[in-house]
């Protein structure tokens, strides 16, 4: 297992992100919004030591590059995939708390929001050339000493080792801890109590985005967006999100302190990677 796809499974907002897309909508479909201040604004310690998607992004754009230079020195086709546009990216951090933004809670209840339009075509043409690979280009892609390792090997040249491990458990340990904290406790009830207001009987926001009937594969009903509208409002209402993040922000910040070493080389080995990436990048245009 390569450390780049290592990297990519760090993220815990995936784990509250695995709902399917809703359905396709009457054509020609609404265009996606972009993502609200809302989740823009949910920021945490750990995200300095991490790859966002958009620093993702810059990464898997630098791959494809080197990729393509070695696939053509070998003789064979590759065709370069379009670029993400920066704004289309997702946040860090959107789903982390459950649905925070209004505007998606309206369209898509609990379900992930679609791709923005950049992302959408760049992962389109991302499946429509692993569709076309010849069996020539799949081995020399993705082979033992392929094209592919040898890319990331390029960009990972001269950073630092780092324990992945170690920041995949502090940062299910340190999530895990602040739902416990007394200030956390005490704003889930109260937005627990909003909620019956409304007319939805759960615990806290995790228990609400994982309800069964949101997870059944198809679009999201009226009865979803409902919950998902009255959730929103609820965590507005009490403030939910500000409490949460301030005690995930400072225990992240006692766990940073505690392996101050294995933090540094997190960022040491995240800021090479992106500078050589960056430098591919612009050597290319």
């Amino acid at each position: 297992m390569s450390e780049m796809s290592a990297r990519r499974r760090r993220r815990v907002a995936a784990l509250l992100a695995a709902l399917p897309l809703a359905a396709a909508c009457a054509s020609p479909p609404p265009p996606v919004p972009p993502p609200g201040e809302q989740a823009r604004a949910i920021s945490l310690p750990f995200d300095r030591y991490n790859f966002t998607p958009a620093d993702l992004s810059v990464i898997e754009r630098a791959e494809d590059l080197l990729v393509g230079d070695c696939m053509r020195s070998r003789g064979l086709a590759w065709e370069t995939l379009p670029p993400s546009a920066e704004e289309d990216l997702e946040p860090p951090n959107r789903r982390r708390y459950g649905v925070v933004e209004p505007e998606i809670a309206r369209r898509y209840g609990y379900h992930v929001a679609p791709d923005r339009p950049s992302v959408a075509r760049r992962s389109a043409a991302g499946e429509t050339r692993t569709a076309s690979l010849s069996e020539q280009q799949r081995a020399a892609y993705d082979e033992s000493g392929g094209c592919l390792p040898r890319a990331r090997a390029r960009i990972g040249q001269g950073a630092p080792k780092v324990d992945s491990a170690l920041f995949n458990q502090l940062i299910t340990r340190t999530f895990e801890q602040s739902r416990r904290e007394a200030e956390v406790v005490r704003v889930f009830r109260a937005w627990s109590a909003c909620m019956r207001a409304e007319g939805w009987r759960y615990d806290d926001p995790l228990t609400a985005i994982a309800d069964e009937r949101w997870l059944d594969g198809g679009p999201a009903t009226e009865e979803e967006i409902r919950a998902a509208r009255a959730d929103e409002r609820c965590k507005a209402r009490t403030g939910l999100v500000a409490v949460w993040v301030a005690a995930e922000r400072r225990l992240q910040e006692d766990a940073v302190r505690a392996h101050r070493e294995a933090f540094d080389a997190l960022k040491a080995a995240k800021d090479r990677q992106l500078e050589t990436a960056r430098t591919i990048i612009a050597a290319a245009r």
